[in-house]
């Protein structure tokens, strides 16, 4: 529509000047002014901008279309990136995870998701400019074919200049995104960090590395901002300086004639612009170049490390857990060898050992976070191999030392986001009562609704850890799982989380990781662990009588 609205101009300049229509010289695109005479449509200066009107309204609409589409499609486009990332991430191996770079995985779901879009955006106008010169290339040759050739030459020849241009903006790029990474590292470590940072007085340094990771961003975008810069600051020149060129070679060498090219001159000025407007948009695209390495890495890395979910469901935990010669590899270094366990329903086993014992890995083995590199580990006799682990972990509830809170109200927290309807409420204030913290909620301003803050900065250590044991009771799990969840209390308030402890034994399968004397001793099994291996079993008295290592221990409170 452009073309054609262009070529109406020529028709216009003539009747400005007086003269007659010459329809020859649209060559072509004569069959325009044609189609007027067959549709005995007059040729005049009324029906002329009428057509140019007419033209371009359409090109205006039809760029209204595009416009549109291209959002449709581009939201689209980040919600499918976005999507697959997140189940890739929810599928990732906890071994995986756990040696992943949290900066990476932040930056790239986030921040560079949106920088791929552009990427793919900034590729696709690149490939319209295309479109758009092969067009105008077309309707320049159909009036004035040698003219056109020349216009091409002096074309190609803009390529060297942009060359190199396009391969320093690519390496920039790349540098960028792993620049990206680290800085989003080192700003989630001094948020989870930050108490430690402030108290100890270390944020200064800690800012001045962050400070730095903006410094060394704020350059390479700089510089990639500058081969932008360049991009667009020669491109009217070179435009004008190829026209110029031919211009005078095709008049003063060919002994051409201005009128006759003066349309391929439009056409050809219009396809320049879309050329420099590739190599721009080209230059946009190579500036997200590292991103789009970075998201095709990422989801290899993603995709290599994800979970198989066996086919069987597990509707309930019924008789026991069993481990059958075990072992757990990490870095080829065995980490637990030789594990020989039983865990009955309802059970309450205690783990206990020094640092390093190997009492976590066997947490993360039961949980499901690990499989075995070596034996059997299975529940009810079926290997947990053959278990769709979603349907087991929905099983289990997990209290760490550093309870889960999450910035939201406490209905949120201890719910998990459930509907608040009649129904749930009262299973709500069933948890709270029994973690006993109900009297705690109702002395707030807003009850249920009160908002906990980051990471439960508005509670104290000990309603943390009620909310944490509230929110795996309205779960209604089987299994309770406790990695040294008291050993971050003061006393007073131990013994009060010990007694909601013990009003649950025998409803639950509970395994505690113990730090204290009072949490082991009302065990029915303590599992004494030692480098990687279990060295002893039993009730807390039998360990007493029979173990100088455990009796040691519980002097001197060494577990």
């Amino acid at each position: 529509m452009d073309g054609f609205g262009l070529a109406m101009f020529l028709p216009l300049l003539q009747m400005v000047d007086g003269g007659d229509i010459n329809i020859e010289v649209l060559g072509r695109l004569g069959f325009i002014l044609e189609g007027l005479v067959f549709l005995r449509i007059p040729i005049n200066l009324v029906s002329v901008l009428i057509l140019i009107f007419v033209f371009f309204s359409l090109k205006g609409i039809i760029k209204f279309f595009e416009g549109l589409y291209k959002t449709v499609l581009n939201q689209l486009f980040m919600r499918k990136v976005r999507d697959e990332h997140v189940d890739l991430l929810s599928n990732y191996k906890y071994k995986a995870f756990s040696v992943a770079d949290s900066g990476k995985i932040q930056n790239t779901i986030t921040g560079e998701v949106n920088k791929l879009n552009a990427a793919y955006s900034a590729y696709f106008l690149a490939m319209q400019a295309l479109v758009m010169v092969t067009v105008y290339m077309a309707l320049a040759f159909s009036v004035n074919a040698k003219f056109s050739i020349l216009v091409i030459v002096g074309g190609l020849l803009t390529n060297f200049i942009y060359t190199y241009i396009f391969k320093r903006t690519k390496a920039l790029s790349k540098k960028l995104t792993v620049i990206n990474h680290q800085f989003q590292g080192l700003l989630i470590q001094k948020v989870a960090f930050f108490k430690y940072l402030k108290a100890t007085g270390s944020i200064g340094k800690f800012k001045d590395k962050l400070k730095s990771g903006i410094r060394n961003i704020e350059e390479n975008q700089k510089w990639i901002g500058v081969n932008n810069a360049v991009v667009n600051a020669i491109r009217e020149p070179i435009i004008i300086g190829i026209v110029v060129a031919v211009i005078l070679l095709e008049i003063l060498m060919f002994k051409g004639s201005l009128a006759l090219i003066i349309l391929s001159l439009m056409f050809f000025y219009r396809a320049l612009t879309y050329v420099l407007n590739f190599q721009n948009y080209w230059n946009m695209f190579l500036s997200n170049y590292g991103t789009l390495e970075n998201m095709v890495e990422f989801s290899k890395e993603l995709g290599k490390d994800q979970e198989t979910l066996g086919g069987l469901q597990l509707k309930r935990f019924a008789e026991q857990i069993a481990f059958d010669d075990v072992w757990f590899f990490y870095d080829a270094v065995p980490v637990l060898k030789e594990i020989n366990l039983r865990i009955s329903k309802n059970q309450t086993i205690a783990l206990v050992g020094e640092s390093g014992a190997g009492k976590t890995t066997l947490i993360n083995l039961i949980s499901g976070l690990y499989l075995p590199d070596k034996g059997t580990l299975s529940i009810d006799g079926i290997p947990f191999q053959d278990i769709d682990m979603r349907t087991y972990q929905n099983k289990i509830g997990y209290i760490t030392q550093e309870p889960v809170i999450f910035d939201d109200s406490i209905f949120n927290n201890v719910t998990f986001w459930a509907e608040q309807n009649e129904q749930n409420i009262k299973r709500f204030w069933e948890a709270v009562e029994k973690a006993s913290i109900k009297d705690f909620i109702l002395s707030l301003e807003q009850k249920e609704n009160s908002r906990l803050g980051n990471n439960g900065i508005l509670v104290s250590g000990g309603q943390k850890q009620r909310l944490s044991i509230a929110r795996e009771l309205f779960k209604e799990v089987e299994i309770l799982l406790m990695d040294e969840a008291t050993s971050a209390l003061d006393s007073e308030t131990e013994a009060s989380i010990q007694t909601n402890i013990e009003k649950l034994k025998g409803q639950f399968t509970i395994i505690i990781i113990a730090h204290r004397l009072s949490t082991v001793k009302n065990a029915d099994q303590l599992i004494l662990m030692e480098k990687g291996r279990i060295k002893q079993m039993g009730t807390f008295e039998v360990l007493m009588q029979e173990s100088q290592g455990f009796k040691k221990m519980v002097e001197f409170q060494l577990f």
